[in-house]
């Protein structure tokens, strides 16, 4: 077994490589109509230190999944580490909106066209697509002036951007930025790997939905990333300093890390001043790096759907106190309660079977 010995929660150490089927996971979260359950929501969780060793869990968090948009921090440390970033003048809020999975809301939107515009880039140069904006306000003011979306309003364009930069820095030509040989991305896959301690022959790449590469990873590989960029004393200076600028840049702009409607990431980095380090990644993959405690989390939920890794994602975070009762106040939203129909009665609750 793994993890702190006796623990109800540990599972067997699964390996990591494929074994061609998907793991038996528990149940996270439940929902209740009346007194039934009506659906439930599992997954895998598990809970690191920097040095990748287990301290709780559930499910099969050795098993791989497809970490997507979690691993923007990683894929921007070769911006940091290169001299990109200092080059192109980014500041703290434009690498927020590279490690961004935004709304698409005007402060994205006008802050990655000015990326481009100091790139000397238009619009179409992202090779992200276009994406109707997950903000409805910006949604229906595209609709009132009778425009489409673009490439600006996907919500990886700042990660594009900066991918860009990189490219540009490195002479690599622009239209082969988000090529998997590209000398920008084969860094980008070298700070994956030694973030993640998975071995190379272990890290499956495919294609995200923004056409960037994605990796498949077990969840302890992307909880100890994420343990390391929020807890860096121990990686080397150059690294360490990388880490800290995305540290500040999320503390100082929350909002542009995900968006003012509905968003978990701008509203944990917002409660948490700091010491909360979140991000969410496509099919419900999730990864907190707690500040000063040398801990990270990481969450998959099944079925891809946010609405129990969201209340999962609190609970544990409350769970292990790296909430305090003020914080999960100010969460209440996003945690497991009351389920209420369109006039307001109470008819069920969501659960979280930790």
């Amino acid at each position: 077994m793994t993890g702190r010995p006796g623990s109800k929660h540990m599972t067997p150490n699964v390996t990591s490589r494929e074994n061609g089927t998907y793991p038996d996971n528990p149940v996270l979260a439940r929902v209740w109509r009346g007194d039934r359950v009506e659906s439930q929501h599992r997954g895998a969780w598990v809970l690191v230190d920097s040095g990748g060793r287990v301290i709780d869990g559930a499910g099969a968090f050795a098993a791989p999944f497809f970490a997507r948009s979690a691993l923007k921090s990683l894929q921007a440390l070769p911006l940091l580490e290169t001299g990109a970033a200092d080059h192109f003048g980014y500041s703290d809020s434009d690498l927020a909106l590279t490690l961004a999975s935004h709304n698409a809301e005007a402060c994205h939107t006008d802050g990655v066209r000015a990326i481009l515009e100091r790139l000397g880039l238009g619009v179409d140069a992202l090779g992200c697509g276009p994406q109707k904006p997950s903000d409805p306000e910006a949604r229906a003011e595209l609709a009132r002036r009778g425009e489409s979306p673009t490439a600006l309003h996907n919500n990886c364009s700042g990660k594009h951007a900066g991918f860009l930069a990189l490219a540009a820095h490195l002479g690599v030509p622009l239209e082969r930025y988000i090529d998997p040989e590209s000398e920008g991305q084969v860094l980008v896959r070298r700070a994956v790997l030694a973030m993640t301690g998975v071995p190379a022959e272990d890290l499956y790449v495919a294609i995200d939905g923004c056409s960037a590469p994605t990796f498949r990873m077990p969840l302890t590989g992307l909880a100890t990333a994420f343990a390391r960029v929020a807890n860096p004393e121990g990686l080397a200076p150059e690294r360490r300093a990388a880490c800290e600028q995305m540290l500040a840049a999320v503390a100082a702009h929350p909002i542009l890390l995900a968006g003012r409607h509905e968003r978990l990431c701008s509203d944990l980095a917002r409660v948490g001043r700091g010491k909360l380090f979140p991000k969410i990644g496509g099919e419900a993959v999730y990864a907190v790096g707690i500040r000063g405690a040398d801990r990270a989390l990481a969450v998959k939920v099944d079925d891809g759907s946010t609405r129990g890794l969201n209340a999962t994602i609190v609970a544990l975070l409350a769970r292990f106190g790296f909430l305090s009762e003020a914080e999960i106040t100010e969460l209440a939203t996003w945690s497991a309660g009351p389920i209420r129909n369109w006039a307001g009665q109470a008819v069920g609750r969501l659960e979280v079977t930790l």
